[in-house]
């Protein structure tokens, strides 16, 4: 794999950043940031691909597999996709603004 094509790679493993009141919490509190990512990403992908697409520094990435779940549609049992989300720590006076206020 050539270096052009390991860095479109890394552009896809970031799927977009999951909100919700547990990775705000985790925002405030521990500087986390919590992003949804593809299914076969890795912790060495996601924060190659934090650090390409931000420009900051990762201190550590944890990985968490969240499995499909069975639901009913009517009369009709169905399963909603699982998906993999990665809690992203910063290093010490890193931070990102999703927001791009100034």
């Amino acid at each position: 794999m050539s270096a052009r094509d390991h860095q479109e790679r890394l552009m896809q493993v970031l799927i977009g950043p999951h909100v919700s009141e547990k990775s705000t919490a985790v925002a405030g509190d521990h500087n986390q940031i919590v992003f949804k990512v593809r299914t076969d990403a890795t912790k060495a992908d996601v924060r190659r691909a934090v650090e390409l697409l931000f420009e900051v520094k990762v201190d550590r990435v944890s990985v968490v597999r969240m499995p499909s779940k069975v639901r009913r549609f009517g009369n009709r049992a169905g399963t909603r996709q699982g998906w993999k989300k990665a809690y992203v720590r910063l290093a010490p006076g890193q931070n990102i603004d999703f927001m791009g206020a100034e």
